[in-house]
C-alpha cells in the first residue's frame, strides 16, 4: 500500500524565504530514492545521507520507490536545509514516528550527518522571521540558535540530533526553546576621543553621520584617514530593531557570523582595493550578498580609492542611488539591499606626499591627473562631501592631555537629536530626499539663491550636485535646530562640495 507524508521547510532565495512543502511517497515497486522539484547538486546528494543518518539512528529505511516532491517545483532548491524535512518525510510515510503534535503547524530545517547529527544552515534567519509571520514553529540545528535572538516571538525549538527530533514529534522528551536576547546597549571599542587633532575632519564627519552622507578623504598616509572613518560607527545612531534583524538576515544569508553583542551597531566593512565587482555587488550562480549588502545600514569604507578597479568602481553607482542591488541570473533574479553610506580614502598623488610640507613629493601634474581621473565624474557626483585631511602637527601629536577632544558618546547625541529631527520630519535621513522634498524642505531666499547660481556657474555643477549640497545644508542647519537653511549653512556645505567638482 503506498503511503503519503507532508513536511514544510522554506527555500533561500535573496532575503526571501518562500515555503516549500515535501511530499513524500512510499510505493511499491523496485527500491529507489527520487528527489522532483530543481533540486540542485546539494540536494540531489541528499538521498544518501538522509538513507545513512537513518540507519545509523536505528531506523529502518523503507525496501520500496521513494519519491520526494519539493513544491513548488519551479523553484530552484539549493543547500542542506532539507535533509531533515525530507528524513521526516520518509519516516511519516513509513510510519516510524507517529507525531502527537501538528506537524502542519512546524517548519524543518538542517543538514544531516551520516550518523544523523544536525549540522548549521546558511541563510536561515529569513525563514525563522516568515515562520513567526505564518505563526509556525521551527525546528532547527543547535548550531543556529544565535540567529533566533531578534525574532522573540517564535516558538524554536533548537535540536543537536535526528533522534531528538523524533522523540520531540513522539511525545517522548521535550526541545526547549533558547533564551537568547541581543545587546541592545552597543559598546564600541572605537572611539573619537582616540583621534587627536584634525578637527575640521571631525566636524564633516559628525555632519555626514547626521544626514548619511557620502564622504571622501584626501590626505597623505599616516594623517589619520582610516582611523577617522573606523570610528563613524561610533557617531552613529544605533539601529532600530527592524533594521538590525534585516541586517542579521543579510549576514545570515551570506554565512557570516553573527555577533549579537553587536547587532544594533552600525556595520563597518572595509573590502580590499584588489576585490572584484562580485566580492563587493554581489553574485555568484547562487547569488550571494556582497561587500555593499553587508554594509547595509552602516559604512562601507574604500581606502586607497584609485587603487580599485575601474569596473568595480562603477558597479557602485546604481546602488548610491537607489540603496540596493539586483543581480539577474538564469535561474532566478534576487535583490539584497544596499543602502551604504560611502566612506572612501585616497592620497593627494601617486606618492602620497603632495602638499605635506615636505619635499619627498616627485609627481608630475600629468601624473597627478592621471592618478585622479582614475575615479569616473559621475561616481563623484555622488559624492556629498571632499575633506582635506592634513598631516597631524607635532604639537598636537605629542600633547599628552588634552582635554578638548570630544568623546564619541557627546557627538553621537548630537546626531541623534539631529537624526530624530529627520525622522520626524521626513521618516529618512537628509541624503535619502527625493528632488521635490528638497524644494520643499529648503526654502532658499533671493540671497541664497543667488549665491548657489553662481557657484553652479563656478564649479559646472549637475543637477545631482546641486541637489547634494542642498541636503548637506538641510543636515547642517538639523544639527544647530534650526528649522530654516541659513546662508552660512549653506556655505559650509559648499566647501564641502568645491574639491570634487
Amino acid at each position: 500500500m503506498s503511503k503519503l507524508a507532508k513536511v514544510f521547510t522554506r527555500a533561500s532565495t535573496g532575503l526571501d524565504a518562500p515555503i516549500v512543502t515535501i511530499e513524500v511517497h512510499i510505493s511499491g515497486g523496485l527500491p529507489s530514492f527520487a528527489i522532483v522539484g530543481l533540486p540542485e547538486g546539494a540536494v540531489k546528494e541528499s538521498k544518501d545521507r538522509v538513507r545513512s543518518a537513518l540507519m545509523n539512528s536505528n531506523f529502518k529505511f523503507p525496501n520500496g520507490r521513494i519519491t520526494v516532491s519539493l513544491a513548488p517545483a519551479n523553484l530552484p532548491k539549493s543547500g542542506g536545509r532539507y535533509d531533515l524535512p525530507i528524513a521526516l518525510g520518509v519516516l511519516l510515510a513509513s510510519e516510524q514516528i507517529k507525531p502527537v503534535v501538528d506537524i502542519n503547524k512546524f517548519e524543518f530545517y538542517g543538514e544531516l550527518g551520516l550518523d544523523g547529527l544536525l549540522h548549521t544552515t546558511e541563510g536561515l534567519l529569513p525563514a525563522i522571521v516568515e515562520a513567526d509571520k505564518a505563526k509556525h514553529s521551527v525546528i532547527i540545528p543547535l548550531e543556529d540558535v544565535n540567529q533566533s535572538a531578534l525574532v522573540d516571538t517564535t516558538d524554536i525549538h533548537p535540536a543537536n540530533h535526528l533522534l531528538q527530533v523524533c522523540g520531540f514529534l513522539n511525545g517522548t522528551n521535550s526541545i526547549d526553546s533558547p533564551i537568547l536576547e541581543a545587546n541592545k546597549s552597543a559598546t564600541y571599542t572605537k572611539d573619537f576621543s582616540q583621534v587627536k587633532g584634525q578637527y575640521n575632519a571631525k566636524r564633516a564627519l559628525e555632519i555626514a553621520a547626521s544626514g548619511g552622507h557620502n564622504v571622501i578623504l584626501v590626505g597623505p598616509p599616516g594623517s589619520g584617514k582610516t582611523m577617522l572613518s573606523e570610528r563613524l560607527p561610533s557617531i552613529m545612531p544605533p539601529l532600530m530593531i527592524d533594521k538590525a534583524l534585516q541586517r542579521a538576515s543579510i549576514y545570515s544569508v551570506a554565512n557570516k557570523p553573527l555577533d549579537l553583542k553587536q547587532m544594533y551597531i552600525r556595520p563597518f566593512r572595509s573590502p580590499h582595493h584588489s576585490s572584484s565587482a562580485v566580492a563587493l555587488v554581489g553574485g555568484g550562480s547562487n547569488p550571494k550578498p556582497g561587500e555593499i549588502s553587508l554594509a547595509h545600514e552602516g559604512v562601507l569604507f574604500l581606502d586607497e580609492l584609485p587603487e580599485f578597479p575601474r569596473n568595480v568602481l562603477e558597479a557602485l553607482r546604481q546602488p548610491l542611488e537607489n540603496g540596493e542591488v539586483h543581480l539577474s541570473r538564469a535561474a532566478q533574479q534576487v535583490s539584497f539591499p544596499a543602502n551604504f553610506q560611502l566612506i572612501a580614502a585616497m592620497n593627494p598623488c601617486p606618492c602620497g606626499h603632495n602638499g605635506d610640507g615636505t619635499s619627498k613629493c616627485h609627481c608630475t601634474a600629468d601624473q597627478i591627473d592621471r592618478y585622479n581621473t582614475k575615479i569616473s565624474g559621475p561616481l563623484l557626483d555622488r559624492i556629498d562631501m571632499v575633506l582635506d585631511v592634513p598631516p597631524l602637527p607635532k604639537e598636537a601629536l605629542l600633547n599628552q592631555n588634552d582635554s578638548s577632544i570630544e568623546n564619541s558618546e557627546t557627538i553621537r547625541n548630537r546626531v541623534v537629536r539631529s537624526y530624530n529631527m529627520q525622522l520626524e520630519r521626513q521618516g529618512k535621513f537628509n541624503d535619502s530626499l527625493e528632488p521635490d522634498e528638497i524644494e520643499k524642505l529648503v526654502v532658499l531666499s533671493n540671497k541664497n539663491k543667488q549665491l548657489l547660481e553662481s557657484v553652479i556657474d563656478k564649479l559646472h555643477l549637475s543637477a545631482r550636485a546641486y541637489h547634494r549640497i542642498l541636503k548637506v545644508a538641510r543636515t547642517i542647519a538639523d544639527l544647530e535646530g534650526s528649522q530654516i537653511v541659513e546662508q552660512q549653512h549653506l556655505i559650509e556645505a559648499i566647501g564641502y562640495r568645491r574639491h570634487n567638482s
